[in-house]
């Protein structure tokens, strides 16, 4: 018997974290916070694992909705034992001491959290054992009641740096859970590696774009030519252009797209502004480019020209010395660097604002994307109406499979079961409708936090 309990993100994007039990052996599958929510409410629900068994987790890749709750976890659990990639531990290295810096500045009384300190950080991550992709292990729970262990295996997800997706493999049962997953390749990173699951009985599918049209995402070219032909627009007239980014992929993607483009001539030759833990992780790209499937292993981040942000004091500066800005988050949450700029941005008749990722809709990036110049919106729901005098143009580089690639990843599966997961209710009904139109042997859930899913022998 198998079960598979959500404890966040199955129903959502945030707080990615999925337990199995196996024959006694518990795991966790991620262990992430939600981006938009503070304190206890960023969690997942831990409490529904009292009495569980909870041996081992495994992290499917670095990012905060996948892994930025385990400090918490392991304060409560500190006998557990965490799996990853290699890369996906240098990386969290970086971003768990920043989310504990931050947690730090913003701690107020309804917390209801013990923060973790940098000790603990440092005392988790070296306790953190890492795997190859492509090389299996082998896990056994304290109270594992079969005479067969849980074999594991990290497959690359595509998605970024040191991303996996965690084939499982137990008694004749093959369960893939993908994390986040993306088929089609990046300027970096080359789309998953399926090599290895051809046969699945079960798939822990994400869903993000299932309810987006692919017309609408465009290809990574044809989005980097709608790029190009707009930037230029801006620069020509001696605007900056301001694009948020997650610090963790969607900057490195960025950087080495703008300076491509500027290298082959297409693009006007600007300044380009980054800073922050941005950098730091850009040298675990440059560090481990032999190590894992890219594009170009020639590339190095840290030769493409920069200028630090947060050198800028003054953001009239960018009236003078226009460019392009890479400045985190990548869904302008208040307090954070794009978030500041962007009140600078929306005064400035000749700047823009450029969304190139996924943006959560209650965020003030999802609220900006979804308007226009002219328009009167609030930035926060406790802020007053602001006019936009700056550009604002939308486009699509996703480092998710956009729909028709996950209908692909179910045939190419084979499988039997398909449970769905992080994505909103639409892409979770877009794509159940289209697994049960088009695959009448599949049996479909649709995951729900808190809501046990059971299969297998008793």
């Amino acid at each position: 018997m198998i079960k598979f309990l959500p404890l966040g993100g199955a129903d959502d994007i945030g707080a990615s974290c999925f337990y199995l039990n196996i024959s006694g052996t518990g795991i966790l599958l991620d262990c992430g916070t939600h981006p938009r929510k503070k304190g206890i409410d960023s969690l997942p629900k831990f409490e529904l694992l009292k009495d569980l068994p909870v041996d081992f987790v495994i992290v499917s890749h670095s990012h905060q909705d996948h892994i930025g709750s385990l400090p918490f976890l392991v304060q409560n659990i500190p006998h557990v034992i965490v799996y990853s990639t290699i890369q996906t531990k240098e990386i969290a290295d970086i971003t768990l001491h920043n989310a504990a810096n931050i947690l730090a500045h913003n701690q107020d009384g309804e917390n209801q959290l013990r923060n973790y300190t940098h000790e603990e950080i440092d005392l988790l991550v070296r306790s953190m054992r890492t795997a190859d992709y492509n090389k299996e292990f082998v896990l056994e729970g304290m109270r594992h009641n079969s005479g067969l262990p849980v074999r594991i295996m990290f497959t690359d997800a595509g998605h970024i740096l040191g991303a996996a997706g965690i084939i499982i493999e137990h008694n004749g049962e093959k369960i893939f859970y993908t994390g986040d997953i993306n088929l089609s390749s990046q300027t970096i990173m080359t789309g998953a590696d399926l090599s290895r699951i051809k046969k699945i009985d079960t798939l822990i599918m994400e869903s993000t774009y299932a309810a987006t049209e692919s017309s609408k995402l465009g290809s990574w070219q044809s989005e980097l030519e709608r790029f190009t032909k707009q930037a230029n627009l801006i620069l020509h007239k001696g605007g900056s252009i301001l694009i948020p980014v997650f610090a963790l992929g969607k900057t490195q993607e960025m950087l080495a797209s703008i300076y491509a483009l500027m290298k082959k001539g297409s693009l006007t030759e600007t300044n380009i502004y980054t800073g922050g833990i941005g950098k730091d992780i850009s040298a675990l790209y440059d560090r481990n480019r032999y190590l894992v499937r890219r594009k170009s292993i020639n590339l190095e981040l840290k030769e493409i020209p920069q200028i630090n942000l947060f050198d800028v004091d003054d953001y009239n500066f960018f009236k003078k010395n226009p460019g392009i800005i890479l400045a985190s988050s990548g869904m302008m949450l208040e307090g954070t660097t794009s978030f500041r700029l962007l009140e600078y941005w929306i005064k400035q008749e000749s700047f823009a604002v450029f969304g190139v990722g996924y943006m959560d809709y209650e965020t003030p990036g999802y609220r900006i994307m979804n308007s226009k110049r002219g328009d009167e919106i609030r930035l926060t729901e406790f802020r007053a109406p602001q006019k936009i005098n700056c550009g604002v143009e939308r486009f699509f580089f996703p480092s998710h499979s956009k729909r028709e690639e996950l209908l692909e990843l179910v045939d190419y599966t084979s499988t039997k079961r398909v449970i769905m997961v992080h994505g909103e209710q639409s892409s979770k009904d877009w794509l159940g409708f289209n697994i049960l139109s088009r695959f009448k042997d599949v049996k479909l859930h649709s995951a729900e936090n808190g809501t046990e899913i059971r299969w297998g022998n008793n």
